[in-house]
């Protein structure tokens, strides 16, 4: 569902360096452009730079050279104050560990980006208890963590990354911890957020989670071995599929 002619996401020239003794350069001149309302997904093995992509997508980490704009604004010259507010209000992040408080219910979970943006409690209760419906939680919204499983935690943190109605969603392996079963409920989600018209980043060594999306970014040695576009997705030959039976 993409929207021709605008961008979520443009890396033009990017590099990052790291000093490790020698020089390691994790992005090496990366140039991608991710229109709004796209699904892309990023493949490439350990140290191809997935994850520094991520990060720089997500305003977690400025390029040593090149540029970054997310949803319309160059984030290497924003102060961190002001890469947290835009990270804060246009992306939204699922990670594979789901990285929940584990103290805090599914509900206190989800609500915690809205104290950041000055939401009052009681409409941060109300819009995390309508996300974890959403997600098949409703009746799990006082439950912690540990009393959780896998895939429970992992749509709390779906949940969680939505709460602030970002454009785009990062998700970094969220399958990897989960069952097949359950991984697929979960894909199933990131299809409706895309069809809902979000822009969705995904991080996955699956070959079979990447096809979900509709381009499958491949990185090598930092630099973008190949884009692959996918003409049919996964989600629609299951809907074709169904049709027909």
């Amino acid at each position: 569902m993409s929207t021709s002619g605008e961008r979520a996401v443009e890396l033009t020239d990017v590099r990052k360096t790291y000093q490790v003794g020698e020089p390691v350069h994790a992005l090496d001149g990366v140039s991608l452009e991710i229109p709004r309302g796209s699904y892309v997904a990023i493949m490439g093995p350990s140290g191809s730079g997935k994850s520094t992509l991520m990060n720089l997508v997500g305003c977690l980490d400025t390029p040593t050279e090149g540029e970054v704009v997310v949803g319309g604004r160059e984030v290497t010259g924003l102060s961190d104050r002001e890469r947290t507010t835009l990270r804060g209000t246009e992306v939204g992040f699922v990670f594979q560990t789901f990285n929940l408080m584990p103290r805090l219910s599914a509900i206190e979970n989800v609500a915690i980006p809205q104290l950041f943006q000055g939401v009052d409690r009681e409409e941060r209760r109300e819009r995390a208890r309508s996300l974890l419906e959403r997600v098949g939680l409703g009746d799990r919204t006082d439950h912690l963590p540990n009393e959780l499983s896998g895939g429970q935690r992992q749509r709390v943190a779906i949940a969680r990354a939505l709460v602030n109605d970002p454009a785009i969603v990062l998700a970094d392996e969220p399958t990897g911890n989960l069952d097949t079963e359950t991984g697929a409920a979960v894909l199933d989600l990131f299809d409706e957020l895309h069809a809902e018209g979000h822009t969705v980043v995904m991080v996955t060594h699956e070959p079979h989670v990447a096809r979900r999306a509709e381009r499958i970014v491949h990185l090598l040695d930092g630099d973008i071995e190949r884009i692959e576009q996918i003409e049919e997705t996964a989600a629609t030959s299951a809907e074709d599929a169904e049709a027909e039976n």
